[in-house]
């Protein structure tokens, strides 16, 4: 049985890939639509033998069949937002503490001991669905803060609330309702980092990261805005401290793949579909091929440049067909 513990103790390259080796095994048995999935493809386990040969699960099996890997029932069962008539995607849990181990490290990784900090949530979207794995997140980052809280479209009262907190704040929000709050009130935040989480379809017209972050600057009186890059489908974050330039902690690795052909990884510094080893995933599949189109570059960092279209995808997913 793998140790978790080996997952949040990865210091280098060395080390995350033979973690990533192990946990592919372990899943090529037992998880079982990968198991399927690479049956289909006729890969060959043995002879894998790299990260970068290792094959990875279309993230839209997520929505279709279920992801896991371990014996025991779920803990809890995470659910991604989804347009009416969309089916979300579902991403059981088996261990909850490894969850929170992961985004409590993540965390400090990037901002220190949350205690430092106050947080405010503006979700409006997650809070009014259940199964979100932000809003989780998030709300045990509030309770090891102390201060801050979740907000609707109570936005006069997150200001008044954020004027008379004097401790640093982080304002972490989903796109189209900071967009919302930048409008109505151009609030000039102190003492406070403001960081996006995504979110527009359905809400408001999809702009550019470069247009919206100078938006929320000038409304905001900031410097840069920072962002969180997660999904249901995921454990672990990633996060960007402005110019949208992300990061990974290092039980994550992120690389891109070729559209042409979704089983080779493309060198450093080239455009295409981005796929992602979360070791955190260590009871579903950590394996996962995105559809998110975008760049990483020598240092690890990555940037996210949109979604893969259909007119992109040449390459055929066998088990979502």
């Amino acid at each position: 049985m793998i140790d978790s513990r080996d997952i949040f103790s990865v210091s280098s390259p060395e080390q995350f890939s033979a973690v990533a080796m192990e946990i592919f095994r372990f899943q090529a048995e037992s998880c079982p639509p990968y198991r399927e999935y690479l049956r289909l493809i006729g890969a060959d386990i043995e002879a894998i033998n790299t990260i970068e040969q290792i094959p990875m699960l279309p993230i839209e099996l997520f929505k279709s069949h279920n992801i896991y890997s371990a014996s025991s029932e779920p803990q809890i069962v995470f659910t991604s937002s989804a347009t009416t008539g969309m089916t979300p995607s579902r991403h059981p849990v088996a261990d909850l503490t490894i969850y929170e181990r992961d985004f409590i490290e993540g965390f400090r990784l990037f901002y220190g001991e949350p205690e430092k900090w106050s947080i405010y949530g503006l979700l409006p979207n997650y809070l009014q669905r259940s199964g979100s794995s932000l809003i989780y997140m998030v709300d045990r980052l509030i309770a090891l803060c102390g201060r801050g809280g979740f907000y609707l479209n109570n936005y006069r009262q997150l200001l008044d609330d954020m004027a008379a907190d004097p401790r640093p704040k982080i304002l972490l929000g989903v796109t189209y309702a900071l967009l919302d709050l930048a409008e109505q009130y151009a609030p000039k935040l102190e003492n406070t980092v403001v960081m996006e989480t995504g979110g527009m379809k359905g809400h408001r017209a999809e702009m550019s990261k470069t247009e919206l972050h100078k938006v929320l600057c000038s409304a905001f009186g900031v410097d840069k805005i920072h962002s969180e890059y997660g999904m249901a489908e995921l454990m672990s974050q990633g996060y960007s401290v402005g110019e949208g330039l992300f990061a990974a902690p290092p039980w994550m690795k992120v690389m891109v793949r070729d559209l042409n052909d979704p089983f080779k990884v493309l060198d450093i510094g080239r455009r295409g579909a981005i796929n992602i080893i979360d070791l955190a995933n260590i009871y579903s599949c950590s394996f996962i091929a995105t559809q998110d189109m975008g760049i990483v570059y020598a240092d690890g960092t990555f940037r996210i440049e949109g979604r893969v279209t259909d007119a992109d995808i040449r390459g055929c997913n066998l088990l979502v067909q």
